[in-house]
C-alpha cells in the first residue's frame, strides 16, 4: 500500500518525467552533433556554429526566459516549454531525415542554397528546443521541486540529489542507446527513433506534470511579479521606489516620448529593460557570490568533454579505455550526490559547500602535477614567437617538440562544442573508433595523474554543485526564482564560452598543460567566491 502511494505521489511522477526529459535531451544533443558532422562532409564547421548559437542564445535570453517563467502560471509554463521542446526536436528530426534521404537532389536546387536553408532550419529548431529545455529545467528543477517538498530542506536535498543521479545515469546510457541505433541501422533510422521517443515522451510527461499540478495545490498559488517589483525592499536605490507622478515636467515629458515610440521599439525597450532588471536582481541576491562561484567552474578543460578526451587520444589512450573512464567518472559523480546528502544532514548546507570545495581543489592538484610529470608534452617555448628564426628552423623545432603529440586519426567526427544542456562536466563525447598505431608515449604517468584527478574531483564537484543549487532554491524569493536562475544559466554559458576561447588560443597538445593551470585558477577563483559567501 505504501509503495502504491509512493508510485502515485508527486515525487515519483517528477522523477519519471525528469528521467524521460533528460533521456531525450541526452540522445538529441549527442545525435545532433553527429548529424551536423555527417551533413557537412565530416567537417566541424556546422557543429561549431550550432554550439555558438546555442550558447549565445541562452546568454542573451536567459533573463527573459526566467522572467517568462516567473510571470506565468506554473502549469502553463511547464506545458508550453514541454510542447515547444518536443515539437521542435520532432520537426528538426523530420527535416534531417529528408536531408539525409534526398541530399543529392537538395544540393542541386537553387544552386545549392536550399542546402544552406535546410542547415539553417535545423540549427534554429535545435536552438529553440534548447531554449525550451532551459525554461523547463528552471521551472521544474528550480521551482516545482521546492514547492513539492513544502520548503523542507531535508526533502529538498533528497530530491535534488535524486534528480542529479538520474541525470548522471542518462548521460551515459542515452548516448550509447541512440549511438547503437545509428551504428546498426542508419542516421535516418536514428532520426526516426528520436522522433518517436519525443512524441511518446511528450504525452507521458504532459500527463505526469498535469497530475502533479493537480495533487499539489500549492503549485497553483503564485505571487504576482508586479507586487514584488513595486516593493521598495527589492530596489537597490530608494529613489527608484518613488512614484513617477511627482509633477516633474521632465519626467512626464520623458514618459510621453516613450509612449510615442513605435510598437517595435517599445517592445525592444521592454526586452532590454527586462534583461537589465534580471541581472540587477541576480546581483542583489544574498547568494550572488555562491552563484558566481559555480559559474566560474565552467571555465575548465578538466572534464569529460571533447577537449580532454581529444587530448587523451593524442597521448595514446584508446577509445575503449576512454569509454571505461567515462563510466568510472559517472560512478564517482553518483558518489558525490550521496556525499552531499550525508554532509548536509551532518554539517549543514553552507559547510557542505566548504568541504566539497576543499575536496574538489585537492583532487585537481593531481591534474596540476600531471602537467610537470614524466610524459607531459607541455612546452612553454611554443608560446614565444621565434622572430629571428627562419621558417625552416621553426618547423624543425616544432616537429621536435611534438614527440608526445599524436595525430587524431579517426577523430574527425569529434564534436567541437558538445552538449551544454546541463552541467558541462558530464558532456557527451563521441568516442574514437580506434587508437593510432605507433603512439606509445615515453611515460603514462602524466595522463594517469590527469584522469585520476579529473575522476576523483567529480565527487567534490557534484556535491558542490548540489550545494549551490539548493542555496539558490532556498534563498531566492519565489517571485524572482525564474529570472535569477535564468541569469545563472546565462553566466554558466558565458564562462563556458571562455574555455573554448582558451582552447582556440592554444590548440596544440603542448599547450594543454597551460590550459590545465588556467582552468585550476578559474576553479580556485570560483571556490574563493564561495568561501567569501560562507564567511558572510
Amino acid at each position: 500500500g505504501s509503495a502504491l502511494i509512493y508510485l502515485k505521489g508527486p515525487k515519483f511522477l517528477i522523477y519519471v518525467s525528469g528521467a524521460l526529459s533528460m533521456w531525450g535531451d541526452r540522445m538529441w544533443h549527442f545525435a545532433i552533433s553527429v548529424f551536423l558532422i555527417e551533413l557537412y562532409g565530416r567537417n566541424l564547421l556546422l557543429t561549431a556554429v550550432f554550439g555558438l548559437v546555442v550558447a549565445g542564445s541562452v546568454l542573451l535570453l536567459g533573463a527573459l526566459i526566467g522572467d517568462w517563467v516567473d510571470r506565468n502560471p506554473r502549469n502553463k509554463v511547464a506545458h508550453a516549454s514541454l510542447f515547444i521542446q518536443n515539437i521542435s526536436v520532432t520537426v528538426c528530426s523530420i527535416v534531417l531525415m529528408l536531408v539525409f534521404l534526398y541530399k543529392q537532389r537538395i544540393e542541386q536546387i537553387w544552386d545549392g542554397w536550399l542546402t544552406v536553408v535546410c542547415y539553417t532550419v535545423v540549427i534554429v529548431l535545435a536552438d529553440v528546443a534548447n531554449l525550451a529545455s532551459t525554461a523547463l529545467t528552471i521551472a521544474i528543477q528550480r521551482d516545482w521541486i521546492v514547492v513539492i517538498t513544502g520548503y523542507n530542506r531535508g526533502h529538498l536535498a533528497g530530491m535534488n540529489a535524486t534528480m542529479r543521479r538520474i541525470d548522471q545515469v542518462t548521460n551515459i546510457l542515452a548516448p550509447l542507446a541512440v549511438g547503437q541505433v545509428m551504428t546498426l541501422a542508419s542516421n535516418v533510422v536514428g532520426c526516426g527513433f528520436i522522433l518517436g521517443w519525443n512524441l511518446v515522451s511528450l504525452i507521458v510527461e504532459f500527463f505526469f506534470l498535469s497530475r502533479v499540478y493537480r495533487i499539489v495545490p500549492a503549485l497553483s498559488i503564485k505571487p504576482p511579479v508586479e507586487e514584488e517589483e513595486q516593493n521598495p525592499v527589492y530596489e537597490g536605490n530608494s529613489t527608484q521606489a518613488e512614484p513617477l507622478t511627482e509633477g516633474n515636467c521632465d519626467t512626464s515629458l520623458h514618459l510621453k516620448e516613450i509612449t510615442n515610440l513605435p510598437l517595435c521599439f517599445r517592445r525592444f525597450r521592454w526586452l532590454v529593460s527586462t534583461c537589465k532588471d534580471g541581472w540587477k536582481a541576480y546581483y542583489r541576491q544574498p547568494v550572488f557570490l555562491a552563484g558566481m562561484g559555480l559559474a566560474f567552474l565552467y571555465t575548465t578543460v578538466l572534464g569529460f568533454d571533447c577537449i580532454t578526451t581529444g587530448y587523451a587520444y593524442t597521448q595514446g589512450i584508446s577509445g575503449s579505455l576512454l569509454s571505461l573512464l567515462m563510466g568510472v567518472s559517472a560512478i564517482t559523480g553518483l558518489m558525490g550526490t550521496v556525499m552531499f546528502t550525508r554532509l548536509r544532514k551532518s554539517y549543514g548546507l553552507v559547510n557542505t559547500g566548504i568541504i566539497s570545495s576543499c575536496l574538489h581543489l585537492g583532487c585537481l592538484l593531481l591534474c596540476v602535477c600531471s602537467v610537470f610529470a614524466p610524459g607531459s608534452p607541455m612546452d612553454l617555448s611554443l608560446l614565444v614567437p621565434f622572430i629571428n628564426s627562419s621558417s625552416s628552423e621553426l618547423e624543425e623545432i616544432v616537429s621536435q617538440r611534438k614527440k608526445h603529440a599524436f595525430p587524431l586519426r579517426g577523430g574527425s567526427n569529434q564534436p567541437l562544442l558538445p552538449d551544454r544542456s546541463s552541467i558541462h562536466w558530464t558532456n557527451n563525447t563521441l568516442l574514437f573508433d580506434n587508437v593510432p598505431s605507433d603512439t606509445v608515449p615515453e611515460s603514462y604517468i602524466s595522463i594517469i595523474l590527469l584522469f585520476l584527478g579529473v575522476i576523483t574531483a567529480r565527487i567534490g564537484l557534484w556535491s558542490f554543485d548540489l550545494t549551490v543549487t539548493q542555496l539558490l532554491q532556498e534563498n531566492i524569493c519565489e517571485s524572482e526564482r525564474g529570472v535569477v536562475n535564468g541569469v545563472q544559466s546565462s553566466m554558466n554559458y558565458l564562462m563556458d564560452l571562455l574555455h573554448f576561447i582558451m582552447v582556440i588560443s592554444a590548440p596544440q597538445p603542448q599547450h594543454f598543460g597551460i590550459l590545465v593551470i588556467i582552468s585550476v585558477l578559474f576553479i580556485t577563483t570560483g571556490h574563493t567566491m564561495y568561501f567569501l559567501y560562507a564567511h558572510k
